[in-house]
């Protein structure tokens, strides 16, 4: 049986057109124009926007962190948590959900940049990648119940609350980056994903397993 190819979407630059009315716009293209369903350009704001929260998100951390420190320095009934050990199961979990990641987007590009089979379908390491974001903020609520078992909340004492409110916000920006994951597979099934949207949502996919990374060893040495 004959194997149905054709061509996918190239990735192609947006070059800069001149405007007729002299102010500086984009002309608009002829009627009956196809415009190309995946480009490689984005707007400096699209572009810079990734940086400007990886930035913010940062600091807020380090403020968390400061604080820890502070607050551990000035009390006396600051305890120790021995870490729930379903921890270290979410590490690499959300470890393995960056190589996947990166598996996906070797896969998308090679769709986007050659023939491919008409049943191809790029977009199954990205939906692995969502499967086992999924699977970390589950074992995340797992390990809170854990706590929660040993008697230890939210008011208990210092240092769980301080657990509870930095694996909690990291939690929600890995939601965040689950809805991120979710719009670039969207895009993608409508053949208008740009390079640039897919290549941000990584970096800041990469960016939550460096932070997590971080909060693991932060929690060890002062929780």
């Amino acid at each position: 049986m004959a194997t149905t190819v054709h061509e996918s979407p190239k990735i192609e630059e947006r070059k800069p057109t001149s405007s007729g009315n002299g102010g500086g716009g984009h002309s608009l293209p002829p009627a009956g124009t196809q415009l190309p369903a995946v480009k490689d350009y984005a707007p400096p704001p699209a572009s810079t926007g990734i940086w400007v929260l990886m930035f913010s998100i940062t600091m807020t951390f380090l403020a968390f962190t400061s604080a820890l420190v502070v607050r551990q320095g000035s009390a006396l009934d600051w305890g120790h948590i021995a870490l729930p050990r379903i921890l270290y199961f979410n590490t690499l979990v959300l470890l393995a959900s960056s190589v996947t990641l990166e598996k996906g987007r070797r896969e998308v590009g090679a769709f986007m940049g050659s023939l491919v089979r008409q049943d191809a379908n790029p977009s199954r390491w990205l939906y692995v990648s969502l499967g086992l974001g999924l699977l970390f903020v589950a074992g995340q609520y797992v390990a809170w119940l854990q706590l929660r078992s040993e008697g230890l909340y939210m008011a208990t004492n210092p240092n769980s609350s301080f657990f509870y409110l930095l694996t909690a916000m990291h939690a929600l920006h890995v939601l965040g980056g689950l809805g991120g994951l979710a719009h670039v597979i969207h895009r993608l099934h409508r053949a208008v994903l740009r390079k640039s949207t897919l290549d941000a949502a990584a970096r800041y996919w990469h960016f939550m397993d460096v932070l997590w990374i971080y909060l693991l060893c932060l929690l060890w040495a002062k929780i």
